[in-house]
């Protein structure tokens, strides 16, 4: 979708809205990624507004007419929320049956119990990562928040010890595993396979998570040595319902869908026909829209009816999981405006010109751009949409296996040390009740680490795949 250009641009479905010289794209492409850049952080506006405006400034400094800007950012709106919005919206509903029936909770109460003292970080990031798969970042700390305080209170953790590798489990799922929004529009701009960036993004996030989590965390202890704050531990979800699924099948419900997923990639790989009956079967039932689609139609019936809802309580469920993510939903669209007012304005062939010269890796490029926005804007699904729109064109002669890794390039870029311009900066810091220099020295420290283990991890799997 990356190199479609819009037929009623131009005559030439493949020519620029405009011939604006490498210098003047520049320029454009830096004035529009400071305006939104500026208000984002220095007006307080909506990421949504900001990418529109920053695509309409973007189209008139490259000399572009109003009109086709405009086309270039309202197709690009609508190929993005066509090509992901479905998937963010499967997502946030299993994420909400799973967290209402008490699976969620089931799940970690289960790892929980077999944890010792010892393995108890190592068990956090395994719930976290578990938890984080189907769910928002956000929803994931909302979750796990109360178990993080009740563990840490009642082990007598250092509240780091106990909270940096939940943490570090749930960024990491967001950040480089589809299908959180991210990583789904990254793989939509530059033509990855789903399945092979799904299979190497587990390969990168493992050790990604562990570097991060558990290890980090003793580090963190001990530069910050605070106890979970009394008045933040809030009543869990499941609290009040009389039964909840059990903890082998609400797994395996979590997991259908990347099961599912990943064996459409291993079927393309054995047999590698197009024509061939097996593997036509898989492409479908293999594709993210029906991966999930029958995640969210099981977990009705394994979460869901075995938590004791009816069938106005699961539909009631339903619902309530869709309005939280309408603003996740424009501004993901509107990234996808301004990544195709990118393309169309030919600003990705420049960068291809341009880095011909150079002497850097395509992944490494991506990384630094991704970094670059993320520093800027606060937004790592803003930092994943605008450099996969950057670095697209760079992607048509990859691999599947690098085209997979550029979109896990992004990713850990778009992680890159969260700081005061990030609204999950915030959120960690008032739930913990840390102050503005711990939170720096604690949760910004481990998404640097993070964004650094994985690129370099990424690096490592481009030499041998």
């Amino acid at each position: 979708m990356t190199h479609l250009s819009v037929e009623m641009l131009a005559a030439d479905a493949t020519a620029p809205i405009t011939s604006a010289g490498h210098a003047q794209l520049g320029i454009a492409v830096l004035a529009g990624i400071a305006v939104i850049v500026l208000l984002i952080t220095k007006f307080k506006l909506h990421a949504f507004l900001s990418l529109i405006i920053g695509s309409l400034v973007l189209g008139a400094v490259a000399g572009a007419p109003l009109d086709k800007a405009i086309t270039s950012f309202s197709t690009g709106l609508g190929t993005t929320v066509a090509g992901t919005g479905v998937l963010i919206a499967l997502g946030a509903i299993l994420g909400k049956l799973l967290a209402d029936s008490g699976g969620a909770d089931r799940i970690v109460d289960t790892i929980l119990a077999k944890a010792s003292r010892r393995t108890m970080p190592w068990a956090m990031v395994l719930i976290a990562g578990i938890v984080g798969l189907p769910i928002f970042f956000e929803v994931g700390i909302v979750l796990l928040i109360p178990v993080v305080l009740l563990v840490a209170k009642r082990g007598n953790f250092s509240l780091m010890r106990i909270g940096i590798p939940a943490l570090a489990g749930l960024s990491v799922m967001h950040g480089l595993i589809p299908p959180h929004p991210g990583p789904l529009v990254a793989i939509d701009a530059v033509g990855a396979n789903l399945g092979v960036t799904l299979a190497l993004g587990v390969v990168v996030a493992i050790p990604t998570a562990i570097v991060a989590g558990p290890l980090f965390s003793r580090y963190a202890a001990r530069w910050v040595d605070i106890r979970p704050p009394e008045q933040m531990v809030p009543e869990r979800a499941s609290d009040d319902l009389a039964k909840r699924p059990g903890f082998g099948i609400t797994v395996a419900t979590v997991l259908l869908p990347v099961v599912m997923m990943l064996a459409k990639a291993l079927v393309d790989v054995v047999i590698d026909d197009p024509a061939a009956g097996a593997q036509r079967v898989f492409d479908v039932v293999g594709s993210p829209l029906i991966a999930l689609l029958t995640a969210v139609v099981v977990a009705m019936f394994t979460l869901g009816r075995a938590a004791g809802f009816t069938r106005g309580r699961i539909a009631a469920t339903v619902e309530k999981s869709l309005a939280p993510i309408a603003g996740v939903l424009l501004i993901v669209g509107a990234g996808g405006g301004f990544k195709q007012t990118l393309v169309d304005a030919g600003v990705g062939q420049m960068i291809l010109d341009v880095s011909k010269g150079w002497h850097l890796s395509t992944l490494l490029l991506a990384w630094l751009i991704a970094v670059t926005i993320r520093l800027a804007t606060g937004s790592a699904t803003v930092a994943t949409i605008s450099a996969a729109g950057l670095v697209a064109p760079l992607a048509a002669d990859l691999s599947t296996t690098h085209g997979a890794l550029l979109v896990l390039a992004i990713g850990c870029g778009s992680l890159f040390f969260s700081h005061v311009n990030d609204a999950g900066f915030w959120l960690v810091k008032e739930y913990f009740g840390m102050s503005v220099g711990q939170t720096l020295k604690t949760w910004s420290v481990m998404e640097t680490l993070i964004s650094v283990v994985g690129i370099i991890c990424v690096l490592l799997l481009s030499l041998v795949l």
